[in-house]
């Protein structure tokens, strides 16, 4: 437990905290929309901190994150909780946990044993990830300074909820996001996330400012956001305010949690949205849960040449030089491709 450090006192003992968008007021006795912030007379905590929930060592590309090192590893670490309530959660067992039980539950572990342990697997960089990041940020903080001190990279896998101010104090110690765009329309967010929109559009057009490389998926819900005049949208909003150079990948929905009465996204839909994708003049779009479709491996946007061909989260070839298109030169956008 540690106080927290996105937040500021008010009359009677209650706190506003601003980690998130939610910008919860919170009661003395009571917790944030997270349920891992608490206020105790007045003092804001963090109960999640150094409170480990799972660490693996995960394939950059299971992220995903594609044209950021591709072919390493990353140490990937989470606390429980999330203040999003995702009716779609893969991840519920974890995420959901403290609306659950009174106490926050994982495994102590000190931010430099976290590094340490990264470096030790031979792992290029750490992932704050299978639960939403921005609610264990002070923990992410300092595990992130002495990451960067010792070469690793950091990678942030999101929901995109954080602040402003948030995303500022980890600034330039945040190498690399995948965000979570799950709809192009409010109605969405309210109802099946108990969030907005907007405020997922503003962190990310700051994140393009602050030259984090940024990564989209889009989790395609049948019936819920699989519309083409919304993916279409969604596409263009990424190609006019977030640059072409952006990859978006469209993973395939399996029934879950509280969705279980819904069906498998056909492979059709899919291939659709890549469609409507490329239509709207970005690079690189992927097709996710799909083992072994086309649409999971990168190609030369110039001349269509195979640069990366993959099976699901393993490459079997790259063909590049220079990090670019070995036929026609053109460079392959992202981070340490070579």
């Amino acid at each position: 437990m540690l106080e927290a450090r996105f937040y500021e006192k008010q009359q009677e003992k209650t706190v506003r905290c601003f980690l998130c968008n939610h910008h919860c007021i919170i009661k003395d006795g009571k917790r944030g929309i997270c349920r891992v912030r608490e206020n105790r007379e007045g003092t804001l905590y963090s109960l999640s901190y150094g409170k480990l929930i799972a660490h693996h060592v995960d394939p950059i590309e299971k992220k995903p994150l594609f044209h950021f090192l591709p072919g390493s590893t990353s140490f990937s670490v989470a606390t429980a909780g999330c203040n999003f309530r995702c009716l779609f959660c893969q991840n519920a067992d974890i995420s959901q946990l403290p609306q659950e039980r009174p106490d926050v539950p994982g495994e102590e572990a000190a931010p430099e044993a976290i590094v340490a342990a990264a470096r030790q697997a031979g792992c290029l960089s750490i992932s704050y990830t299978y639960t939403e990041p921005t609610i264990f940020l002070e923990y992410a903080q300092d595990i992130a300074a002495p990451a960067d001190a010792g070469g690793l990279k950091n990678v942030f896998v999101s929901n995109g909820y954080m602040t402003v101010e948030a995303l500022n104090a980890l600034h330039p110690l945040l190498h690399a996001a995948n965000v979570d765009l799950k709809a192009f329309t409010d109605d969405f967010y309210r109802q099946q996330c108990g969030a907005k929109l907007e405020p997922v559009l503003k962190t990310l057009k700051e994140m393009k400012r602050q030259e984090i490389w940024l990564e989209i998926t889009t989790l395609i819900i049948p019936t819920l956001n699989d519309d083409p005049g919304e993916l279409q949208d969604l596409a263009l909003f990424i190609r006019q305010e977030l640059g072409p150079e952006t990859p978006w990948h469209i993973s395939r929905f399996h029934p879950t949690f509280k969705l279980t009465h819904l069906p498998v996204t056909p492979v059709k839909t899919l291939q659709q949205a890549q469609a409507i994708g490329r239509e709207a003049g970005l690079r690189y779009v992927y097709t996710g849960n799909i083992p072994g479709d086309q649409g999971e491996k990168t190609f030369c946007y110039q001349c269509g040449r195979l640069l990366i061909d993959r099976y699901g989260f393993s490459i079997l070839k790259k063909d590049l030089v220079d990090g670019g298109c070995p036929q026609c030169r053109t460079p392959l956008d992202g981070v340490g491709l070579s």
